[in-house]
């Protein structure tokens, strides 16, 4: 799970930072998805580690929210 994290951290970190540079805002809902997928490991993570805490819970309901709005971005254009 920490190399999932990591990748998809570095591949958003490495789009938004293009996107900024280049004012090229088109890689946005794939920034968005790399996100989500990375609150999501982070969510499932922490709940493998027995930590059954609240974060562990809205990580995971963020990150669903995240997906439906990307997906009704990427339908609706």
């Amino acid at each position: 799970m920490k190399i999932t994290r990591i990748i998809f951290a570095i591949i958003a970190f490495s789009l938004s930072s293009y996107s900024l540079i280049s004012r090229d805002f088109e890689l946005m809902p794939i920034v968005m998805m790399c996100l989500g997928a990375f609150m999501l490991a982070t969510g499932l993570s922490e709940l493998q580690k027995d930590r059954k805490r609240f974060e562990g819970y809205l990580f995971i309901i963020v990150s669903l929210f995240i997906f439906s709005v990307t997906i009704l971005g990427l339908l609706l254009n």
